[in-house]
């Protein structure tokens, strides 16, 4: 047994130190990656720089460099993100995971039934009956009891409709998909989610 053990014991080390040479490796690489992003941002960064001083008019230049200036931190940014997701490699091989790219609020319209039309029908040939006289009084309760029959369909309707929050993500794979919840799901644009099945949640 204790022969086993310290034939064993070895070639655990080993792997353990293979293990983390690839880690250390990967940072590296992620690290290398990122600098070179930042360095192409910050020459284009330049370039943009020397194209605005070439503007017309004082307030051309200014507009030209605060572009010039959203530009290159939203490339520093993208390069961070990239690096970040690189660099969380349980992240990146999770095939159901992403990040919330938008969400929205909407309202389903209802569907009208038989007891908005009939409610609002009888409603509306009461009040009809009320007006005008003789054959006037017959045109006045048909067109009521249309127009209330109409009105009432559309109240129930307006009663029936339901809000909705739409959730678009986008997966680490790079496939958008969009979520529908008939309640808050408590998610904002940014946030790491999992996909389960036809729902999502933060993860």
């Amino acid at each position: 047994m204790n022969r086993l053990s310290s034939l064993l014991l070895p070639l655990l080390l080993l792997l353990a130190s293979a293990q983390h040479a690839a880690v250390a490796g990967d940072t590296k690489s992620t690290s290398a990656a990122y600098k070179a992003a930042q360095k192409k941002a910050a020459s284009q960064y330049a370039a943009d720089k020397k194209l605005c001083a070439e503007g017309s008019t004082s307030s051309i230049r200014m507009q030209c460099l605060r572009d010039a200036k959203a530009e290159y931190t939203k490339a520093l940014t993208e390069a961070k993100r990239a690096a970040d997701n690189k660099a969380a490699p349980s992240a990146a091989s999770c095939a159901d995971c992403g990040r919330v790219v938008e969400v929205t609020t909407g309202t389903k319209k209802g569907e009208g039934g038989p007891m908005g039309l009939i409610g609002g029908g009888v409603a509306g040939a009461i009040l009809g009956h009320q007006l005008g006289g003789g054959t006037g009084k017959d045109v006045a309760t048909i067109a009521g009891a249309a127009g209330g029959a109409y009105a009432g369909s559309k109240v129930e309707e307006k009663l029936r409709s339901t809000k909705f929050w739409s959730v678009k993500v986008r997966l680490d794979s790079g496939e958008e998909r969009t979520f529908e919840f008939d309640h808050d799901p408590g998610l904002a644009s940014g946030d790491l989610v999992k996909v389960s099945g036809d729902s999502v949640s933060r993860r």
